[in-house]
C-alpha cells in the first residue's frame, strides 16, 4: 500500500484533470468528494470502529454468520377492514412465504377508540384492521398458532391495551405468554415528534412504557417492548442523519426511564428493538444503519455500563420508504422498493417489510403484496448478496459515509441534552422543527428540479391513467363491526367489566403495575376504548402546544 502522502499526491495530480464544481450530495445534504481514497479512513481504526460480525461494536451485524446462518424474517405489514378480512390476508402470506406477521390498525383503534365511538364514523377498517376488543384479536388469529409465528404490532398509544389482548388471545389458543415472540411498536416519543397517535402526557406514558418493560421481563421474556421507530420520523419529511439521531436519543431515554423506575438494564435492554426507514439514497441507508449499530454498541456499554453483551445488540426492522412511493406510474415502486429493500439487506437489517406499489392509491390488493413479497424472496434467493456478511464493508465511501452519519447523531444529541434531553426537546419543538424544515428543503428541490422524482418532475407522461386495481373496503364492514360491539358489551359480565376498569383506575392513581389490571380488564372483555377512557380518567390526555 502506497503511503498517505503520495496517495495525496496522487490525488491532487488526477483531481486537476477533472472538471471542476462536480460531485453530488446526499438526502441528508452530506456534500460528496467525487472519489474516496485511504486518506478518508485514515483515522479508522478497525478492532475499535468495526470489529466482526456478532461481536463489539457489530458495526458489521449484530450475528456472527448473519444471513447465512438465517434469513432476515420477512415481515409484510398488512391489515385491513374486519380481523376475519385480515386473518385471511395474513393466510394468504404465510401461505406464499411470509415467516412473520405485522398488524396495521385502523386510526380509531390506534387513537385507542371504539370501532362505534361517534369519532370513528367513516374510518373504521379503512387504512388497518379493526380491533376493539379481545373479541376481535381472536378472530385475526384464528388458525394461527401464535406459539408458532413471530407478530408485530405497529401500535403506540393504545399499546398497553392492543398488546394485552394479544397476549389473552394466546391465552385463549393454550399458549403461554412466555413463549410468545414478536414487537410492539409502544413508541410514546416518536409519536410526540411525528405521528402523533397519542392517547396521555409524557410522564405518565413513560410510566406505562416501564410497567409493560417490568411486565414482560417476568412473563413475556421473549417479546421485544419497544420498537423505538425512526421510520415515521423519516417519513414525516427528515434526512437521514436526523432519522438516525432522534431515533437513537429516544432509544436512549427510554433506557434512562427503565433505570430510573429501578429496572436492572440488562433485565430490559435485550428486548429493545428499533424500526428504520429505508429510502432511495442507497449508500447513506447502508452507512445508516452500520452506525445506529456502532452508535447504540457504544452508548450501552460505556454510558449505560450494560454487563449483557445482548443489550449491546441494535436488533432491528426495516419498512421501505413509503413516502417515496408516486401516485404516478405507480409501477415505477417496484423499482425504488427493490432498491430500498436491497438497501435494507446490505445494511444488515433483521426483519423487513417491502411495500406495494399501489400504497399511494390505496390498501395493497392480493397481487401487488405478492409482489412485494416476491421482491424480498429475489433478493434472498437470486442476487447472491446473502453470501458474504456486510459486503460493502471496508468501501472507502461507505466507511467515510458511515462515520459522518454518526458524526452528525452526536452533534444532535449535543443540541438534545443542551435543552434537558428528549423529552425537553419534544416539549420545546425542536426535533418537530428540524424535520419541517428539512421536509421543506426537500420539497423544494424537487419542485425547482434539482432532485428527480421520475414520473413526476421527469419523464412524465401526458394524460396517463391509472390502470391497476385498488383494493375498496365496503361501508358494511363499519356497520358489521359495530354490530358485533353492541352484542359483546350485552353478553358480557357488564359487572365484572365495571370492577376491573374500576382496579384499573385505582392502579394508575397510585404506583402498583398498570398491566396486571389492565390484564384483568381484557380478559373480562372491557373494550379498549373503555380501557383507555378508564387511563384517560387518571392520567388525562396530551394535547400539542403550538409549534410554529
Amino acid at each position: 500500500m502506497p503511503e498517505p502522502e503520495e496517495i495525496g499526491r496522487r490525488r491532487s495530480e488526477w483531481e486537476k484533470k477533472v472538471a471542476k464544481g462536480m460531485g453530488a450530495e446526499t438526502m441528508s445534504g452530506v456534500r460528496l468528494k467525487l472519489l474516496y481514497t485511504p486518506e478518508e479512513i485514515s483515522g479508522l481504526d478497525y478492532l475499535r470502529d468495526l470489529g466482526f460480525p456478532g461481536g463489539y461494536p457489530f458495526t458489521r451485524g449484530v450475528h456472527p454468520n448473519m444471513y447465512q446462518g438465517r434469513l432476515w424474517t420477512m415481515r409484510q405489514f398488512a391489515g385491513f377492514g374486519t380481523a376475519k378480512d385480515t386473518n385471511a390476508r395474513y393466510k394468504f402470506l404465510l401461505g406464499h412465504g411470509e415467516t412473520g406477521l405485522s398488524v396495521a390498525f385502523d386510526f380509531p383503534t390506534l387513537y385507542g377508540r371504539d370501532s362505534d365511538d361517534e369519532r370513528a364514523k367513516g374510518e373504521v377498517g379503512k387504512c388497518g384492521v379493526a380491533i376493539s376488543s379481545l373479541a376481535d384479536m381472536e378472530t385475526l388469529f384464528h388458525g394461527i398458532p401464535l406459539d408458532k409465528v413471530s407478530t408485530s404490532m405497529t401500535i403506540n398509544g393504545p399499546a398497553a391495551v392492543v398488546w394485552a389482548f394479544y397476549i389473552a388471545a394466546s391465552e385463549k389458543q393454550g399458549v403461554a405468554s412466555e413463549v410468545l415472540q414478536g414487537t410492539i411498536q409502544n413508541d410514546i416519543l416518536k409519536e410526540y415528534i411525528a405521528q402523533k397517535s397519542w392517547l396521555f402526557p409524557p410522564e405518565p406514558s413513560m410510566r406505562v412504557i416501564t410497567d409493560i418493560m417490568a411486565y414482560a421481563a417476568e412473563h413475556v421474556p421473549k417479546w421485544n417492548t419497544i420498537s423505538i421507530s425512526g421510520y415515521h420520523i423519516r417519513e414525516a419529511g427528515s434526512t437521514a442523519a436526523q432519522e438516525l439521531a432522534f431515533t437513537l436519543k429516544d432509544g436512549l431515554t427510554y433506557v434512562e426511564a427503565g433505570i430510573k423506575a429501578g429496572l436492572d438494564v440488562d433485565t430490559f435492554a435485550p428486548r429493545l428493538s428499533y424500526f428504520f426507514n429505508s429510502h432511495l439514497d442507497f449508500f447513506e441507508e447502508v452507512a445508516k444503519f452500520r452506525a445506529a449499530r456502532r452508535i447504540w454498541a457504544r452508548e450501552m456499554k460505556e454510558t449505560f455500563k450494560a454487563k449483557d453483551t445482548k443489550s449491546w445488540l441494535l436488533r432491528f426492522h426495516t419498512q421501505t420508504a413509503g413516502c417515496s412511493l408516486t401516485a404516478q406510474q405507480p409501477e415505477n415502486n417496484i423499482i425504488r422498493t427493490a432498491f430500498q429493500g436491497l438497501a435494507a439487506v446490505m445494511g444488515g437489517t433483521q426483519s423487513l417489510h417491502t411495500n406495494s406499489m399501489d400504497e399511494t392509491w390505496a390498501l395493497p390488493t392480493e397481487k401487488a403484496v405478492l409482489i412485494a413479497l416476491r421482491t424480498q424472496q429475489l433478493i434472498a434467493e437470486e442476487t447472491g448478496v446473502t453470501g458474504v456478511i456486510d459486503p460493502l464493508g471496508g468501501s472507502y465511501f461507505v466507511e467515510a459515509l458511515t462515520s459522518e452519519l454518526e458524526k452528525q447523531a452526536y452533534e444532535y444529541f449535543e443540541k438534545i441534552d443542551a435543552l434537558g434531553g428528549m423529552v425537553k426537546a419534544i416539549e420545546h419543538g425542536f426535533p418537530q422543527r428540524e424535520i419541517a424544515d428539512a421536509s421543506y428543503r426537500f420539497q423544494k428541490a424537487i419542485e425547482q428540479k434539482r432532485r428527480t422524482v421520475v414520473g413526476v418532475n421527469k419523464y412524465t407522461l401526458e394524460g396517463e391513467e391509472l390502470e391497476i386495481p385498488l383494493l375498496k373496503i365496503d361501508p358494511e364492514v363499519e356497520r358489521e363491526q359495530c354490530h358485533r360491539l353492541a352484542d359483546l358489551r350485552r353478553t358480557r359480565d357488564n359487572p365484572k367489566v365495571k370492577t376491573a376498569l374500576e382496579d384499573l383506575r385505582q392502579a394508575c392513581q397510585g404506583k402498583d403495575n398498570v398491566m396486571y389490571p389492565l390484564m384483568d380488564a381484557v380478559r373480562a372483555y372491557a373494550t379498549l376504548g373503555e380501557i383507555c377512557q378508564a387511563m384517560k380518567d387518571v392520567f388525562g390526555e396530551y394535547a400539542e402546544p403550538p409549534m410554529f
